[in-house]
């Protein structure tokens, strides 16, 4: 009778040190889930749906179809593209709408000094602990603590392995050792994460995964020169100011004025990029057409008086010029003044 109590008590902490290892080892596996799926979970996941990314008031005149259709192309034929040109030219409206119309994922990055390899493929992002209780004697009580390190992809690695579409915008403003890791990927198809300890140190690019990387021109202030391994495997397509109808759709699809209207700021425009230092691009257009929507500075014969026109537009690029004395600003409106 002793002799059976005493089996029946043993076999009892060992139904209970069993049950015990089976909520250890499902605790390992939770944290597992749990570490796979951290992107989803905290809402940091950078795969956006195509649709969310496209351009609003996005035109498509002759000229920005056959950049378009040129962009896709070169992606179609598997190669990465670099697409280089003047500021406010749309050249990241140009991307996002290539990289909508082909219906994978998109990843989006953002170029400059801060990105590092780590901001490109990830890094790990802290720890995750949990405790293991075992009882095998009788009062004896074992607790272990078990800590994992979670990482955490960023970007690159998300794009590379989703088969995602990759705008990286801005890319020169990054410093060119960030983009080490890139080599490996259009040449050899391969991601190595120089952080990442194990079997999943690499990964394997989808054969899905494109590239769109946008560049200034490289006289524009804070672009680095990049190397020229990294710039032989891309190719280049430059962008540059549309022509003058292409211009006037945008504007009109961006603010309400009347066709007149938009016809004196775009012209407006153009002259004053011909005639100015300082960079004028589309985008300055559209800031003076909404700029001049709300002063309605018109004169009697219904158009724009030249007055208006120059504060307006001496407003919108003072930003390009202004000095601690000011004098660069009034020596901009003289300018302006001049050519309209």
């Amino acid at each position: 009778m002793g002799d059976a109590s005493r089996k029946r008590k043993v076999r009892g902490r060992k139904i209970r040190a069993s049950r015990e290892q089976k909520a250890g080892r499902r605790a390992k596996k939770e944290l597992t889930r749990k570490a796979s799926n951290a992107g989803d979970r905290t809402g940091d996941s950078p795969l956006s749906d195509p649709e969310e990314v496209r351009p609003e008031s996005f035109v498509e005149t002759d000229a920005v179809e056959a950049l378009q259709e040129r962009i896709t192309g070169w992606l179609e034929a598997k190669q990465p593209v670099h697409l280089i040109g003047p500021t406010g030219c749309g050249k990241t409206a140009l991307a996002l709408s290539v990289a909508a119309e082909r219906g994978r994922p998109v990843v989006w990055i953002n170029g400059d000094d801060a990105v590092d390899t780590a901001a490109l493929v990830g890094d790990h992002a802290g720890g995750e602990r949990y405790m293991e209780d075992d009882r095998f004697v009788s009062g004896v009580s074992k607790q272990t603590e078990i800590v994992r390190e979670r990482w955490v992809d960023n970007p690159l690695s998300v794009a590379v392995r989703e088969g995602a579409t990759l705008v990286y915008n801005e890319f020169s403003r990054s410093d060119p050792a960030a983009h080490n890791v890139l080599l490996s990927v259009f040449e050899e198809g391969v991601l190595e994460r120089p952080s990442k300890r194990g079997e999943d140190r690499t990964i394997d690019v989808h054969p899905e995964f494109r590239a769109v990387l946008t560049s200034n021109d490289v006289e524009y202030a804070g672009v680095h020169e990049q190397q020229d391994a990294l710039l032989d495997r891309f190719v280049g397509v430059h962008a540059d100011y549309y022509d003058a109808e292409t211009e006037r759709e945008i504007v009109r699809a961006h603010v309400d004025l009347s066709d007149d209207d938009i016809a004196t700021v775009v012209e407006t425009t153009r002259t004053l990029r011909d005639d100015l230092e300082v960079v004028v691009g589309t985008r300055a257009a559209i800031t003076a057409a909404k700029g001049l929507a709300v002063f309605d500075g018109h004169d009697d014969t219904g158009a724009f008086a030249e007055e208006t026109l120059a504060n307006v537009f001496t407003d919108v690029l003072a930003p390009k010029v202004a000095g601690e004395d000011g004098g660069d600003i009034d020596e901009l409106r003289s300018q302006i003044s001049e050519t309209i």
